[in-house]
Formats: C-alpha cells, structure tokens, sequence
C-alpha cells in the first residue's frame, strides 16, 4: 500500500457550510473527504448537472474501484475571518408598493483565514498514475490552497492505535472504531480523536490508519 501525507495551505479564504445558525454561516475546522477526492482530481463532476442531487456513489465509486482513498484533513493550525454578504431579490422586477423600503438583506459569513494549515493522507494499492496536484480548489469559492506531498513508510501492525487524523466512519470496516468524537458535518459526519482496534498502516508508534477503508455508502 503507498501511503502520501498531503499538507494542505489555504492561499484564499475557504467557505463551505457546514452550520447555519440565523444568517450567520459557520465553515468548519475539518476539511471532509468526499470534497478532497474531487479536488485532488480523483473523479471529475460534470459540469453541468440538470438535477441538483448529489452522485457520490457513482462518481467516487470509481476511485474505490481504483483502489485509492482519499482521508478528511486534520486542523493542524486554523485561524477565521468574518464576511459580510448582501441578499439581493432573485425576481426580475418588483413592483414598489407605498410605503414599502428597499431595504437590503445582510448575511455573515465565518470563513477559514488564509494561512491555515491542514493534513490528510491518500491510499493507493497501486503507484499514482499522476503525481498529486501541488495546487487544488476548496469550497464554494473554489479557493486556491497549496499542497505538499511525501509519500510515507508504514508497515502493516494489529491491536491498539490512534487514528493519525480524521475518518469517515462509513469507510471504516466494522467493529475498528472503539471511541471517538463525532464531527457533524455535511453530507457524512466524520469522526475525530479515534481509538481504533484491528489491522492498520503504522505511520509512527501508536497512530496508524485503518486497513481496507474504502468510500461506502447507505442506501
């Protein structure tokens, strides 16, 4: 199994929605798996789509078969920013009855600050057809983050571990999770601080990854 460790820099501000809270939108501190494997150029969206539902099970179906997987991103060093945003009417013309104000609408937005630091790590049971991008995209704004990549020596080990970052527990094979903190997120909430038990990829003494995490799906 090659195993990379990817260090991830935002250069932009990063938003996605992770809770809303009134018109405050809240990004969260953990970057989640199904949205690297696309920006990491594993699976390609269409780019137009007549139907807005999501095709993970189709489109990531393809890298399971590959035999790739891609982990959620650990917050190594995060910081925020504050944004506003302005509702504008999404009507063509409106008519203006007496006495009524144009008054504008004002969200805000809690966004990931430039500058913050994150680490996942790509699986592959075969070599990469293509090095990983150095450059990817993240977010609604399709925000521009750097990537540094080293490919790690591990050695298969059984018993006791800590994850060395996030999981998906839908990827996880049964009965590894022993304890963890659940990260509510969209579209699956992720785990942290896992104890796991069971075969894993030792990266150091103690921490390790799963073996046979593969992207799954409920139905």
């Amino acid at each position: 199994m090659h195993v990379f460790r990817c260090d991830i820099t935002l250069h932009e501000p990063l938003f996605f929605a992770t809770r809303e809270i009134g018109r405050l939108y809240e990004t969260g501190r953990y970057l989640h798996n199904y949205a690297l494997t696309y920006a990491f150029g594993f699976v390609q969206a269409p780019y137009f789509n007549a139907v807005q539902v999501p095709r993970y099970a189709d489109e990531l179906g393809t890298v399971r078969a590959a035999g790739s997987y891609v982990t959620p991103a650990l917050p190594l060093a995060v910081d925020y920013r504050l944004a506003t945003i302005k509702y504008g009417e999404e009507v063509s013309h409106v008519e203006m009855e007496q006495g009524r104000l144009n008054t504008p609408s004002f969200g805000r937005l809690k966004e990931l600050a430039p500058e913050s630091t994150f680490r996942c790590y790509v699986l592959s049971a075969q070599p990469l057809a293509m090095p990983l991008p150095r450059w990817i995209r993240l977010g609604k704004w399709h925000s521009k983050a750097l990537v540094e990549t080293r490919e790690v020596e591990v050695k298969r080990a059984s018993g006791d571990y800590v994850a060395a970052c996030p999981l998906n527990p839908l990827d996880v094979p049964p009965g590894v999770l022993r304890a963890f903190d659940i990260v509510s997120m969209p579209p699956a909430s992720l785990v942290a601080n896992a104890r796991c038990n069971g075969d894993h990829y030792e990266i150091e003494r103690g921490v390790g990854l799963p073996v046979d995490m593969r992207y799954t799906f409920e139905r």
